[in-house]
């Protein structure tokens, strides 16, 4: 169903209908759904201080089972970029779309990222030759585990119900006005004017990048590693257990996939048949949910269909 058929029409049962006809957005609504109820989730955990530890943990071993769903369905920073995406689109301002070797190498980027992080931690205890077994200090991420708390800065809310003891970049009453890495930024600044600059150049600069180029951020975001990048070893091909799988037989290349992936991955569409296997894909689905072609491409769980292309254009 084209586009023109409802959005002039006042927001009504009729529209809504027309909404949840179009098999072309259907998943997209229901990824933004549960990217909203994840954040009221990550808000109250914030407000209950939860072991930070605990969450890398969860996010980073989740991996393991089901891929990089956490960047695609859940992290807050993806729902900040896809809503400066969606303003993008309704103004009618096309994206950039980056240059395949530039995109591969902000994925790459990542992985030195992730690895200074933990020479950041390991390297103390190597130097005072102590034991890593800390885990009050890791449950807190305090100490020498300190440096890891970057990898929980994308689930920073804009809105906190508290003073941050750095500052944020606007406090209204007992509430503050946030954004992902902001309270990383001014920890390390000590809260100081300066790093209150630093903030708000790297929320404006974040903000016109993800304008331009879809899920920017995501394209070298530490806490987006994934143990898919190791699917290149024989022993580790069953990993993660969710992904997607493409029928050979059932792709005309007509490049769909390939056009609508919001991080540019092309292994879909260069895929002859079988699992598709690359850490760069979110696992938001948007291929799957564009592709016309029936049965062509699927969402797997241990072998398992959960989600599978359909022939939208005879809706």
């Amino acid at each position: 169903m084209k586009e023109s058929t409802y959005k002039n029409q006042p927001i009504t049962m009729t529209r809504i209908h027309n909404w949840t006809k179009d098999k072309t957005k259907q998943l997209s609504y229901l990824r933004v759904m549960t990217q909203l109820l994840f954040l009221i989730v990550i808000l109250y955990l914030s407000i209950i201080a939860v072991w930070k530890g605990l969450l890398v943990t969860l996010i980073l071993g989740a991996t393991l089972i089901l891929g990089r769903v956490f960047c695609g369905w859940i992290c807050p920073y993806g729902l900040y970029m896809d809503l400066v995406s969606l303003l993008r689109r309704k103004l009618k301002v096309p994206h950039w779309t980056l240059p395949e070797k530039l995109n591969r190498m902000l994925h790459k980027l990542r992985y030195m990222i992730v690895l200074v992080l933990l020479a950041l931690v390991v390297l103390p205890f190597i130097v005072e030759g102590k034991s890593l077994i800390h885990l009050s200090e890791f449950l807190w991420l305090r100490g020498a585990f300190r440096p890891l708390t970057i990898l929980l800065a994308p689930l920073e809310t804009l809105v906190i119900p508290w003073i941050p003891p750095f500052g944020a970049l606007l406090e209204l009453g007992k509430v503050s006005l946030s954004y992902p890495y902001v309270g990383e930024i001014m920890a390390a600044t000590g809260g100081t004017e300066t790093g209150l600059l630093f903030a708000v150049v790297f929320v404006a600069l974040t903000l016109i990048a993800s304008f331009k180029v879809r899920r920017f951020w995501c394209r070298f975001c530490p806490t987006g590693v994934s143990i898919a990048a190791v699917n290149k070893y024989k022993r580790s091909r069953g990993v993660p257990l969710l992904r997607l799988n493409k029928s050979e037989e059932k792709c005309t290349r007509c490049g769909i996939c390939k056009r609508v992936c919001p991080v540019q991955v092309t292994e879909v569409y260069d895929k002859k048949g079988g699992d598709v296997a690359t850490s760069m894909c979110t696992l938001c689905l948007r291929c799957i949910e564009m592709c016309p072609y029936p049965d062509c491409l699927k969402l797997q769980f241990a072998g398992k269909t959960l989600f599978k292309s359909r022939n939208w254009l005879a809706a």
